[in-house]
């Protein structure tokens, strides 16, 4: 399931607007453990988004998140670009070959 966060970015995005977590909206999570709620929407010229609007931006949202999480798992994987120039000087052919199988163990969506 989509973070709060997630789809409250891509229904802005939809709506040529960005958004700022610290000032045009700030999220809460509820005590009585319901999750977290827009406490307060900020966004001049758009409408606080209803529950139907977030719940459009779900499956767009899954992929989203996790596409960050497949390339933060690359990024970790491909190693410093220091190192990674070093290798590609000393044997582009074998660094394609890591490079092409760490993108096959973590496909995006």
């Amino acid at each position: 399931m989509a973070s709060l966060s997630t789809k409250i970015k891509l229904y802005c995005a939809a709506n040529s607007k960005t958004v700022d977590f610290t000032k045009d909206v700030l999220l809460q999570d509820d005590s009585d453990g319901k999750g977290p709620y827009i406490k307060e929407w900020n966004i001049s010229g758009l409408d606080k988004p209803t529950a139907d609007q977030l719940a459009a931006q779900e499956a767009v949202g899954n992929t989203e998140e996790t596409n960050n999480t497949v390339k933060a798992t690359r990024r970790a994987a491909y190693g410093d670009i220091g190192e990674q120039l070093d290798e590609i000087y000393k044997d582009i052919d074998a660094w394609k070959t890591r490079i092409k199988a760490i993108k096959d163990a973590n496909p995006k969506s």
